[in-house]
């Protein structure tokens, strides 16, 4: 029996790690701008005209929206496009963030509670051929499903680098997106709710192929990509029937926790009815009328608690990733797929130290059956003495991220190989800033190449630069080129760096040139002792 609650209240406790994203500060050189008329910042799209702004990098579109509110009688109904305006639509700003509480994340101070959020981002990059049809990245930001928004990074210098359009993506969070219920069932196309979240990114992607033209995009080079719960968005919409032709490679970091799983009916059901019992709706048959008469407010003190995600069974995910994997789902789609080092090191500094508790030898075997049960903690404690590492609460963290993280990566990898091309890689610079939010904490903790830490290298988390050193900057110069190679033609590639291995046998750990650069190695399985967390899975 797996064991994951007490991690799950650690990781919802960090939002599953501020949401996605993190400051590169990499400056090669882009294409040289073609002479002639400056680019337009007036673009027609299927709804109508917006008007976006000129940057240093290219130009940006900020806010505009896929789909209508789902406010009123549309909360908690699939995503209904956008309706037309008149006149040219102003996209300067970023639009509305998803209905939220409150974090620590630079801007995110005070909680949002509007759910007219479903806007996107698109960020063009200046230079290249006229008419030349860029590659598309499309991103889904992190955040446990409950946190974030597409402003949380700024890929406009990634996007000048590599020479790719960028789009990030609002979709609705926690009971908003996830919500299961009777008398949603009976609304459900399929008969299944639960996947509001889910059918918004798609949403967002069929918006893609429709406009991304009109900013000089190619329709057909959509790569869809995402950081922690936007990572297991990835996966969840490469299972998806209803996603195929909407992309044509995947990114996954650090988003194959859980082995990608959506909530069973069952589970997803129970988690509804606790939620609207919670929220004093607590009668079946009208639910759904009580729920909807609820303010955002009460919306969000009722759902905390609740593990909230997809749910397998109907027409959107018929059955769980890995098993529709296994039947060829995803065949032929490329997938770019890693995790980090030191993942868990966040997630046991949230639960101990930052609460001015840290972890001591003494408690460190209850903590470990606590976490993962009796038998399996009695295991844990074998394989991961404290004595072993520079403190207890990190040994306790190393085994939560190899459980978490590392090994369902690598799994993942496995599952896909054969069916499409997979690509693997582990971000191992132990040297690397926390990312912006732990920047702020008066601590000295040696988080390493913790959860979200490698977005950093690629873009501007929260539009602010990170302080990396002259390495570091290297290092991002490579993943940024190993990135955007994978979006413009599906193979990860960077000049005199190794290639990516598949992940069966090797994986491409990137480091620092100090600490021996990137290098395929084929060890990572055994520093993550995944022959107990895989045997462990299976059981």
């Amino acid at each position: 029996m797996r064991r994951r609650h007490r991690i799950r209240a650690a990781a919802v406790a960090l939002a599953l790690l501020v949401t996605a994203g993190a400051a590169g500060t990499a400056q090669a050189a882009g294409p040289e701008p073609e002479r002639g008329p400056a680019p337009p910042t007036v673009v027609h799209t299927d709804t109508g005209l917006v008007r976006g702004r000129p940057t240093t990098e290219g130009r940006q579109f900020l806010g505009i929206p896929y789909a209508e509110p789902p406010v009123g009688r549309l909360r908690w109904k699939e995503p209904r496009p956008a309706k037309p305006w008149q006149g040219v639509r102003d996209a300067t700003k970023f639009g509305n963030r998803c209905a939220q509480t409150a974090s620590w994340d630079p801007g995110y101070e005070k909680p949002t509670h509007t759910e007219d959020c479903l806007g996107l981002n698109v960020y063009v990059p200046d230079g290249g051929r006229p008419l030349e049809r860029r590659p598309v990245m499309v991103w889904l930001h992190g955040g446990g499903l409950t946190a974030g928004a597409g402003e949380d990074i700024v890929p406009d210098t990634f996007a000048k680098q590599t020479g790719a359009l960028v789009v990030t993506v609002n979709y609705r969070l926690g009971a908003m997106g996830f919500l299961a219920a009777r008398g949603l069932d009976a609304e459900a196309g399929d008969g299944v709710s639960g996947n509001y979240g889910m059918q918004d990114q798609q949403a967002a992607l069929r918006w893609v192929r429709s406009n991304i033209a009109n900013f000089g995009g190619d329709p057909g080079r959509v790569t869809v990509a995402g950081e922690s719960a936007g990572g297991r968005s990835v996966c969840t919409q490469l299972a998806s029937p209803t996603g195929r032709g909407l992309f044509r490679a995947g990114i996954i970091q650090s988003g194959a926790y859980e082995d990608c799983a959506a909530r069973e009916r069952a589970k997803a059901a129970e988690d509804g009815a606790a939620f609207a019992k919670k929220a004093g709706c607590p009668h079946s048959a009208t639910a759904v009328a009580c729920l909807r008469g609820k303010t955002p407010q009460e919306i969000l003190a009722a759902q905390s608690g609740i593990d909230w995600g997809p749910v397998a069974g109907g027409a959107f995910l018929p059955e769980q990733p890995v098993r529709a994997f296994a039947k060829g789902a995803a065949a032929g789609i490329p997938v770019l797929n890693g995790a980090n080092q030191d993942e868990g090191r966040l997630f046991g500094f949230a639960q101990y130290d930052a609460q001015g508790k840290p972890l001591t030898t003494t408690d460190y075997p209850q903590a470990l059956t606590g976490t993962f049960g009796p038998v399996m903690g009695g295991k844990v404690l074998e394989r991961y003495p404290a004595g072993s590492y520079p403190s207890p609460t990190i040994a306790y963290g190393t085994a939560v991220g190899d459980r978490m993280f590392a090994c369902p990566a690598l799994r993942l990898d496995t599952s896909l190989a054969g069916r499409g091309k997979v690509y693997a890689y582990e971000f191992a610079d132990r040297t690397s800033p926390p990312f912006a939010s732990l920047r702020q904490l008066p601590t000295t903790f040696d988080f390493g190449a913790t959860h979200v830490n490698e977005v950093q290298y690629l873009f501007k988390h929260f539009g602010l630069d990170s302080p990396l050193n002259a390495e570091q900057r290297d290092l991002s110069r490579q993943m940024v080129e190993y990135w955007g190679s994978f979006i413009r033609d599906g193979v990860p590639r960077a000049a005199g760096q190794p290639g990516v291995p598949d992940g069966r046998e090797r994986v491409l750990s990137l480091r620092t040139a100090s600490a021996g650069g990137n290098t395929a190695s084929a060890t990572v399985h055994r520093e993550h002792l995944c022959d107990l967390w895989d045997a462990a899975a299976t059981a």
